[in-house]
């Protein structure tokens, strides 16, 4: 048995989410602003020499064999041919269905840590097409630079996002993507937007209608939260956010917070800490 080795899986924001379309397939065709932030996950994995690849923790909600984490592990096994595998613990901190890209954060973290410590190899490019079949969320987290994404998910272009700190509530529920993607009343024909730098002009999410109508939690902390910035859900929900210049003016807000409320400050990244794991 090798050391552990701790990584982290930070959080995304959708700073615009925008629905340009669908495709045959009944893929819906984005255009998004993706920006990390400091909070999230924590994975830690072990070296072990037998092959096996086992989760070694319980996480509520998120069962081993449908672990994003645990299936990237497997999927990078088979495409590198290592003969090592590797004992996974999840410290999860991210809601389920918050649309903060918990479980896409978790996959691209086990990607590139696991490349890393089996010594694998993998290029970033094999790396992202390996993110691909995981999810449309995941490439962005290994391509490991704020960006715009289009297409499915998969067009990533690096993108210049100001420095912000931000306030994110977390309203007690999960909203499951694939719901609101399905909604009839979904805005599905945006025409895309041509972005080289991201401006606060740009923000909106094109899923936020939906979510509000149809998870009303959802709402009521958005519109607590919209009395003192403006403020958007991210991705398709639940959890909703405000950016602030600092870190103090995040904070006078979120003290003001009712009685109950859930949520965290946390900074705007530069880059993905693991960015340079991946060559």
């Amino acid at each position: 048995m090798s050391d552990q080795h701790s990584y982290p899986a930070p959080a995304k924001l959708n700073l615009m989410l925008r629905v340009t379309g669908r495709r045959a397939d009944g893929y819906h065709l984005l255009q998004t602003v993706i920006r990390f932030i400091d909070y999230g996950d924590t994975l830690t994995f072990r070296v072990r020499e037998d092959g096996v690849v086992a989760r070694m923790n319980d996480v509520a909600g998120v069962p081993a064999a449908e672990d994003l984490a645990m299936r990237a592990a497997l999927l990078l096994k088979r495409a590198s041919g290592t003969g090592l595998g590797a004992d996974i613990t999840l410290e999860k901190r991210l809601p389920l269905g918050g649309g903060l890209g918990g479980g896409s954060s978790d996959a691209a973290t086990a990607l590139l840590a696991l490349n890393h410590l089996w010594r694998a190899g993998l290029t970033r490019e094999r790396l992202l097409a390996l993110a691909l079949e995981l999810g449309a969320d995941v490439p962005v987290f290994v391509g490991g630079e704020n960006a715009l994404a289009e297409g499915i998910g998969e067009r990533l272009t690096l993108l210049a996002v100001p420095s912000a700190w931000y306030l994110v509530l977390e309203p007690p529920v999960a909203v499951p993507t694939a719901r609101i993607f399905a909604h009839p009343q979904l805005k599905r024909d945006s025409k895309p937007i041509k972005i080289t730098a991201f401006s606060v002009e740009q923000a909106g999410n094109d899923l936020e209608p939906v979510v509000c109508r149809e998870y009303p939690d959802v709402a009521r902390h958005l519109a607590w939260l919209k009395r003192a910035a403006p403020a958007w859900v991210t991705g398709g929900g639940a959890c909703v956010f405000a950016a602030f210049p600092t870190e103090s003016a995040a904070r006078r807000v979120w003290e003001q917070a009712p009685r109950g409320m859930r949520g965290f400050i946390a900074q705007g990244l530069a880059r993905h800490p693991l960015r340079d794991l991946a060559r």
